[in-house]
């Protein structure tokens, strides 16, 4: 049973930073995407940063590039997600998500690629 543990949300004043953790039990298929989405109130949800396990290949939503860093543990079988010079529009649910390459081929940022979800951490950007 595949379950994903998120941490390391909060309160943080614009231009701060955050390092969210997502770790993983029960992933026995491999190779594997992670991934970050986050949902803001009304909005719907979005992935900002995926990463392939092994290869540690990844890709970011435009909107973050340069300022998101997804990486990985493998050892501690976690995924982090690195936040610097967090905005207000930032603030969101974030969520991570698991399954294997779309296709058997690439990570993607579309929420449908993904079957496995933990239940998200807070993050909350004060101007």
């Amino acid at each position: 049973q595949v379950q994903l543990v998120e941490s390391g949300g909060g309160s943080v004043q614009a231009g701060g930073s955050l390092r969210l953790s997502c770790e993983a039990s029960g992933v026995t298929f491999s190779p594997n995407c992670v991934a970050w989405f986050r949902q803001a109130p009304g909005k719907e949800r979005e992935g900002v940063a995926t990463i392939y396990s092994g290869r540690g290949t990844t890709y970011y939503d435009d909107s973050v590039k340069g300022r998101f860093t997804i990486s990985q543990d493998s050892a501690k079988n976690t995924v982090y997600l690195q936040i610097n010079s967090l905005k207000p529009e930032d603030t969101a649910m974030y969520y991570c998500a698991a399954d294997r390459p779309w296709l058997g081929q690439a990570c993607l940022l579309w929420r449908n690629a993904f079957n496995y979800w933990g239940q998200g951490t807070q993050v909350t950007v004060s101007s």
